[in-house]
């Protein structure tokens, strides 16, 4: 295992999906949405057993999730759990992170993920970390995952690769034409006509010092911001610090911050069962469903006549359904939500 291998987990999200499971005190990644007695960020964790110890584990998180965090995962070090007192967007979020990394090892490698994806072949999902791990680690090349699309899906970002020349240090690992956003269903269609367009899974894979010079180069504001707070890095002072800058950096996307801007960007295409669960439809689509096409994650669910549903109630209480076809059943304390598939986009105005 390579101790100068870290891992960044972006956790401050506060996940307005996934309704009545998760609320804004509790959101999608603190939640077993699995049904399998592990949480998005636990499972997120767990994926990165071998690559990094767990002291090179880092969650930036809120304020409020900071306990949260500590109580699922107990084995990361305390002080690997940033708070950030605002919300700023990812790249204010990496810039803390890679500053606070830096500090205490000049030659870190990192790898930096979301908290609420699923990977369904995490053997697979390792071994491309590590290969990108290993071609980042002596070069100034920042990369990004793409996963290669099953479908013309409009919820994600592309990315747009020259699969004609692969590199030379890596036969998997391509360079980036362009980053698109997300597609209406027609041009969706279009990008999947062609081999060479990838979802974009927001992972990345960089040398410290590599992000840190491309943040200064790019984005002179922010980077300032955390240069300036070196002295502070890991010692008492720094969340009170951290308090009265973090708020003057720009809200803005490590894409808008850096990827649409820096020359050397690079993609590997890959294909490990992912997901970013945004919506209960995604998470049907990505369960093993029955013959009727019927997802159910609890312990006591009897289905009648009933076909492409899903169904989530592990609080141990029977659920019986009969009759529907298309259907969301979700309950979580004293909530039940009964909601028509199609019409996922509206729980929000019935949750107010």
């Amino acid at each position: 295992m390579a101790n100068n291998n870290h891992v960044v987990i972006m956790a401050g999200g506060i996940g307005s999906r996934f309704w009545p499971m998760s609320t804004p005190e509790r959101p999608k990644q603190f939640i077993d949405v699995l049904g399998c007695g592990r949480t998005l960020i636990q499972l997120t964790a767990d994926r990165f057993k071998g690559i990094c110890p767990p002291e090179n584990i880092w969650v930036v998180t809120s304020e409020s999730y900071a306990d949260i965090v500590k109580e699922q995962l107990p084995e990361i070090p305390e002080g690997n759990i940033l708070r950030e007192p605002c919300r700023r967007n990812t790249a204010p979020c990496i810039a803390y992170v890679s500053w606070c990394i830096k500090a205490r090892d000049a030659k870190a490698n990192m790898v930096v993920t979301p908290s609420d994806h699923i990977v369904m072949d995490v053997p697979e999902f390792q071994r491309v970390i590590q290969s990108a791990l290993k071609f980042t680690s002596h070069s100034d090349a920042i990369l990004t995952l793409g996963m290669k699309p099953t479908r013309p899906e409009t919820g994600y970002g592309y990315i747009e690769a020259d699969l004609s020349t692969a590199s030379a240090r890596n036969k998997e690992i391509f360079r980036v034409d362009s980053f698109k956003e997300k597609p209406d269903l027609a041009t969706a269609e279009k990008y999947i006509k062609k081999n060479n367009y990838l979802w974009n899974a927001g992972i990345f894979v960089w040398n410290v010092n590599t992000i840190v010079n491309a943040l200064r180069i790019y984005q002179p504001a922010i980077s300032e911001i955390f240069e300036n707070l070196l002295p502070y890095y890991g010692t008492p002072q720094q969340q009170e610090k951290i308090n009265q800058e973090f708020p003057k950096c720009e809200n803005i996307s490590v894409d808008y911050a850096i990827l649409e801007k820096a020359e050397e960007i690079f993609v590997f295409p890959a294909s490990f069962g992912w997901s970013d669960l945004g919506t209960w439809g995604s998470l049907h689509g990505q369960s093993k469903q029955d013959t009727n096409h019927n997802v159910c994650i609890g312990q006591d669910i009897r289905l009648f006549e009933t076909k492409n549903c899903l169904i989530h109630a592990t609080q141990e209480k029977r659920v019986v359904v009969q009759g529907l076809d298309g259907y969301i059943i979700a309950e979580k304390d004293n909530t039940l939500l009964i909601c028509k598939l199609s019409e996922e986009q509206r729980i929000k105005q019935f949750s107010e």
